[in-house]
Parts: structure tokens; C-alpha cells; sequence
């Protein structure tokens, strides 16, 4: 890295910009309103440089810094960072942050106590409110006293500082707490309240909903096999709740010995007419045959297996089935495993939530209501949720 120079980048977050010199990266420029807005902040920070094609080292930093802002688990702390320009003090701040794991937050007075100047606080938030390596130099994982979010200068303010770690969360979950607070996932937990201060803060409307319709209490529904929770779904499509629930028991009461319910097993045996004779129709038949054949092949994955698989794969996978549509495997996604970023858009609860909240005269298109709810990332199934809950309050 001979010359200095800059380029701009795409992330999860929008367009950030990257400077570097001979010694490393000089600066790291988070998105503006748009990319020229970026492209003129850059240019005006680092005047001496020039737009050039980055050298490997920064494009390593530029992928490691894409993949975090993705969620993913990059390790930002092997990128060299030139600090020639930067002061003592200031310095040593931003070593001190940078130990700080994605997604995890200390206080301005843990740093400086770290630095051994305990009183020392506000100089540290004046260091890190002058970072000139946001993100790889990562003051956004630095908040004030009390676990308030404190300032952040970038574009956007608070609102982008908590979008960072929430994504960060998402992709990198704390280990379980022992009390209230998270909402348990597969054995893996996310912080509830992260994740509603990252909803209030990316849309003061659905931020609004969320203090009317009150606390999250969102319950999941335990299940030993995606068998099992998927041929309890077939049989409730379309049915009443009451309805589909006396169904479905007839169904187990076939089974007997089954205290967890039908095995495929036991749907490839039962016959036509016993599983008719319980109440399950025609079309709902031949969707547990195929869900059961498929289980028996070893074609449906296993709940473990399900755990490890990202959303898009896993509904691919599980909609391969007869009978099970889009709808019916978010629901899974959601209820069953709890995943935090689900949206189903095509969901008339949603759609007509959303219609109430922001005002709408009309149902949103899918298209419509997944474009709006990119905002609400990483945490769309905490977003659908108030959405339902939207229907249950009076009329405003």
C-alpha cells in the first residue's frame, strides 16, 4: 500500500467508504444519506488521497467488514489501522474497543477504567465521538451508564448505532441469561429488548404500536420432530381453531401408544380410511402421505438440522412438501424455532396490521410490505408480531 487512496463499498447498512495509506487504513466512513453525500464526506476527510482500485489488504478489510455487517463472524482485528495522526489518549481508546466482541457492549467508564484513568469517562466518549475507523475501531459497542445508547455522530445517529448491533447481535447470540429478558431460540437467546430499542429507533410509527400494544410475550411452541409440527399444520389449515384442534386429535387417538403424537410410521400405515374417518379431507390426506414419506427418506430435515440452516434454505426445503406453502413454513420458522427476522408478508394479519399502524387505505402488496419492513431487520418476526397485536386495539 504505496499510495493513498479511498474507495467506496456496499454494505447491509448502505454505502461506507475506506481510506488508506502505506502504514494501513487511515479512515472508514460510514454511510451518508445517499453515496454521493458518502463519496463528498470521504473525499473531504482525507483530501490528500484520490479514488483508487484497493490493494488486497483493504480489500480483505472491505469483504471483513461487508461480512460483519451481514451478521456474519468476521474478526476485524487483524486489519492495520494507521494511527500516526491519531493522540496518545485516543489511541489507546480505540485499542481498548477493539477488544470488545460484535454484538456485546461495555460502558464509557469500563473502558476508561480498563485505561486506568476510572475518571477518565467523558474523555473516552470525546475520543470515540472523534473515531476516525468506525466499525473496525467499533465505538458503536460502547454505550453510556445504565446501558443507555449514549451519543453516536455518524449519519442517522442512535438509530444507526443500534441498527449495527442488532445485526451484530443477530449473527452473534449471547450465551443464554438466567433470567427474563430473552426470548428463547432453539437454545439460543436473543435480547428482547435489543431488539424492540432497534424497532423504535429504525421506525418511530411501529415504535408507537409497540407502546400501545405492550410487552412482547410471544410463546413458542415446543416440538420434538418438523414432522410432527408440520402434519399438526396440515391438518389446521384452513380449519378453526376448535375444529381443527378435535381433528387432530382424533388423529392421535389413532395412534395410541404415540404419546408425542404420529410418527410417519404411523401415518404410512393408517389407512385411508381410518385417517378420513377422523376428519382429515382428501387433499390433507395426501399431504401427510408425502410429509410422511419424505420423513421416512430422511428428506425433512431434523430439528437440529433445521437449527443450523438459514431461513431462505430451510423454507425451500420444508415448502418441497405436498400442502405446505410459504405461509404454513414461516409459521414453523417463527413459532416452532423461533427465528427472530421472519416476515410473512402474504400473512392477512400483517398486511392488514400494517394498513391500520401506518394509515393505509389498502392492503400492502407483498412487495410493498417486504420493501418497507427491510428497516425492521434483524428482528421482523418481533415486527409481525405487533403487527397482529395491531387488530386486537381499539380503533384509532
Amino acid at each position: 500500500m504505496s499510495e493513498t487512496g479511498w474507495a467506496l463499498f456496499e454494505t447491509a447498512i448502505g454505502c461506507c467508504g475506506i481510506a488508506w495509506s502505506a502504514q494501513g487504513v487511515v479512515l472508514v466512513q460510514l454511510p451518508e444519506a445517499n453515496e454521493p453525500q458518502t463519496r463528498a464526506r470521504l473525499a473531504r476527510r482525507v483530501p490528500a488521497a484520490r479514488q483508487l482500485e484497493p490493494p488486497p489488504p483493504v480489500r480483505r478489510a472491505m469483504a471483513d467488514i461487508v461480512a460483519l455487517m451481514q451478521g456474519g463472524a468476521a474478526d476485524l482485528s487483524a486489519i492495520k489501522l494507521d494511527m500516526r495522526a491519531v493522540p496518545e489518549f485516543h489511541r489507546r481508546v480505540y485499542e481498548a474497543a477493539r477488544t470488545i466482541p460484535p454484538g456485546v457492549t461495555l460502558t464509557y467508564g469500563a473502558i476508561a477504567a480498563r485505561l486506568g484513568q476510572p475518571g477518565a469517562a467523558r474523555a473516552v466518549g470525546q475520543a470515540l465521538g472523534r473515531n476516525p475507523f468506525a466499525i473496525v475501531v467499533p465505538c458503536h459497542r460502547v454505550v453510556a451508564a445504565g446501558g443507555k445508547s449514549g451519543g453516536f455522530s455518524a449519519n442517522g445517529g442512535v438509530s444507526t448505532k443500534l441498527r449495527m448491533l442488532a445485526i451484530e447481535r443477530a449473527g452473534n447470540p449471547a450465551p443464554p441469561a438466567p433470567q427474563g429478558g430473552l426470548f428463547e431460540r432453539g437454545g439460543v437467546d436473543f435480547d428482547v429488548a435489543t431488539a424492540l430499542a432497534h424497532l423504535r429507533a429504525a421506525d418511530p410509527k411501529l415504535g408507537r404500536l409497540i407502546d400501545a400494544a405492550g410487552p412482547f410475550t410471544m410463546q413458542l411452541k415446543r416440538t420434538p420432530s418438523l414432522f410432527g409440527a408440520l402434519a399438526e399444520a396440515i391438518v389446521y389449515q384452513q380449519l378453526s381453531g376448535k375444529a381443527a384442534a378435535t381433528i387432530y386429535g382424533r388423529v392421535c387417538a389413532l395412534f395410541p401408544r404415540a404419546a408425542a403424537g404420529p410418527t410417519p410410521a404411523h401415518i404410512l400405515r393408517a389407512s385411508d380410511a381410518e385417517l378420513r374417518g377422523a376428519g382429515v379431507s382428501q387433499a390433507k390426506l395426501l399431504a401427510l402421505r408425502d410429509l410422511a414419506q419424505r420423513a421416512a427418506a430422511r428428506q425433512l430435515p431434523t430439528v437440529a438440522e433445521a437449527r443450523a440452516m438459514a431461513d431462505a434454505a430451510l423454507v425451500e426445503r420444508l415448502t418441497a412438501v405436498r400442502g405446505v406453502g410459504r405461509w404454513t413454513a414461516e409459521m414453523l420458522l417463527m413459532f416452532r424455532l423461533g427465528r427472530p427476522d421472519v416476515l410473512p408478508a402474504d400473512d392477512y394479519g400483517v398486511r392488514k396490521g400494517f394498513a391500520l399502524t401506518f394509515r393505509k387505505r389498502q392492503l400492502p402488496t407483498r412487495q410493498a410490505l417486504e420493501k418497507y419492513g427491510e428497516r425492521w431487520r434483524p428482528y421482523r418476526t418481533v415486527a409481525s408480531w405487533y403487527l397482529w397485536r395491531a387488530l386486537e386495539l381499539p380503533a384509532r
